[in-house]
């Protein structure tokens, strides 16, 4: 056997299977977020950590785990993971990027339409008996068809967001710091500073990462320079919108409406949003499709038992702790 391993939450059959016929593994049986205590309890003799996004492993955690090797996170960002700390610790991290960008970004969209159309409030208004006749005036939304989308975030995943645009006639703005010259070409797109993404967005889609800079990205200001009639969506992480802020946009009525897969303190979420028939939710299922959770599943796994083989993982985050093992 490779060692020990410890998986923090239940995941599908066959990939703890997988994990069994390489090394010992246990599995918090409880589907629910282990405090920190329980955690580092859990994980202060494995050699591998099997992750999910709402696992907070942080310097504490990591310390107390002196035969730690890996975490092998589920999903593609680490920021529940103090990468530095695990660097210093000779701890590799590892992730799962590309398999859900597609899937993300059919989620994306779908809340971009349920949000304009006002799918979920007609459902409820159906549901409640209430929709007695047809009526000119009744549940309007706003057109999508030749609008302009705004996406902050030019990876992967707002790349896929713009090639469905494309199939809707929108004009496209992107902001992102990298340079997209051959895209540009390819999809039509038109890099855009933030300021004009907001001035002249009918719809705004969020795709950054969470870091210092994206924190608060949709703040007061944000919110007062966008368009009355539009609508943002996020479905990258919860922190790069001041929910607070948001409330205050929606209640003025500076923005129109507003999808969130994710949220600034989930699961807790401003109690306001849930009174707001103008706003999505959904409980972070943006790779929620089974094809997706099942080959992040298997990558995760392929992850761990690479590092405990001694090997170079797929895919690999603090690429520094790997290179100073072979030093």
């Amino acid at each position: 056997m490779l060692g020990k391993v410890f998986i923090t939450r239940p995941i599908f059959p066959e990939t703890v299977q997988e994990l069994q016929q390489h090394a010992d593994v246990l599995v918090n049986a409880e589907d629910r977020v282990l405090s920190k205590d329980e955690l580092i309890a859990s994980i202060q003799h494995v050699h591998g950590v099997f992750t999910l996004v709402t696992d907070s492993i942080d310097r504490q955690v990591l310390s107390a785990a002196s035969h730690l090797k890996v975490v092998a996170n589920f999903g593609v960002g680490v920021n529940n993971v103090d990468v530095n700390a695990a660097t210093e610790l000779g701890v590799v991290v590892t992730n799962t990027p590309g398999v859900l960008t597609e899937t993300t970004a059919d989620l994306a969209w779908a809340m971009l339409m349920s949000a304009a159309r006002r799918i979920p409030e007609s459902d409820r208004f159906v549901r409640s008996r209430s929709f007695q006749a047809w009526g000119p005036t009744m549940m309007l939304g706003h057109d999508v068809f030749g609008k302009t989308l705004g996406i902050i975030g030019f990876g992967r995943i707002g790349q896929a967001v713009a090639r469905r645009a494309r199939g809707f006639g929108m004009r496209i703005l992107f902001h992102d710091p990298g340079r997209h010259e051959d895209l540009v070409r390819e999809l039509g797109v038109v890099p855009a500073a933030l300021a004009d993404i907001y001035r002249h967005s009918d719809f705004i889609t969020l795709h950054v990462p969470l870091n210092v800079q994206t924190h608060h990205l949709l703040n007061d200001d944000a919110f007062e320079a966008m368009k009355r009639n539009c609508i943002v969506i996020n479905t990258s992480r919860g922190p790069v919108v001041d929910e607070k802020a948001l409330v205050r946009a929606l209640k003025a009525g500076k923005i129109a409406a507003a999808a969130l897969d994710v949220f600034e303190r989930e699961p807790e979420i401003e109690p306001e949003l849930f009174e707001m028939n103008n706003v999505v939710m959904a409980p972070h299922i943006g790779s929620a499709s089974y094809e997706t959770r099942f080959k992040m599943a298997s990558m995760t796994a392929e992850n761990l038992l690479a590092v405990l083989r001694g090997q170079r993982p797929p895919n690999l985050v603090n690429v520094d702790v790997w290179e100073h093992r072979r030093t």
